[in-house]
Order: structure tokens, then C-alpha cells, then sequence
């Protein structure tokens, strides 16, 4: 994973998109593919679905890890006896 923590959405050579962290590197953290029908109905509109679909699996993960956190605290939390 990037140690700076900015990624990018790219369009690949061969027409996917991918989320990689900024700089270059190419390490894919998600790849989208279009089906031949989709990109026929999608035609140049098929960024604006691409950056949609790869911002709601980064919420998606964002409060799932936010869960986690949540989850792993109330176990942690000292317990007070009385």
C-alpha cells in the first residue's frame, strides 16, 4: 500500500480502469472491466461509472475499517469491577 496515502484512478491500455497509488507505481489495489455491452451503452461514459463504482468500494471499506476499529476497542477497553 502507498506510504503517502494519495492514490489515482487510471485508464489502462487495454480500455480498464484501475485505483493505484500516485507516483506511477502500478500496483492495482482495484481493476474495473467493462463487458463489450456495457462499453457500447457506457460509450465515453464509462470514467464517470468507473470513478462512481471506485469511490463507493473505498466508502465501502472506509466503514467497514471504521467497524473494525470500533469492534476492536470495545474489546480492548479496560473493565471496571466495583
Amino acid at each position: 500500500m502507498s506510504q503517502s496515502g494519495y492514490f489515482e484512478i487510471v485508464q489502462l491500455e487495454d480500455g480498464d480502469f484501475a485505483l493505484q497509488p500516485a507516483g506511477g507505481k502500478k500496483d492495482h489495489l482495484v481493476k474495473i472491466s467493462f463487458g463489450e455491452e456495457a462499453k457500447a451503452f457506457l460509450g465515453e461514459d464509462d470514467v464517470v461509472v468507473a470513478r462512481a463504482m471506485i469511490q463507493a468500494a473505498i466508502q465501502a471499506v472506509s466503514a467497514l475499517r471504521d467497524e473494525a476499529v470500533k469492534r476492536k476497542k470495545q474489546v480492548e477497553a479496560p473493565k471496571i469491577l466495583h
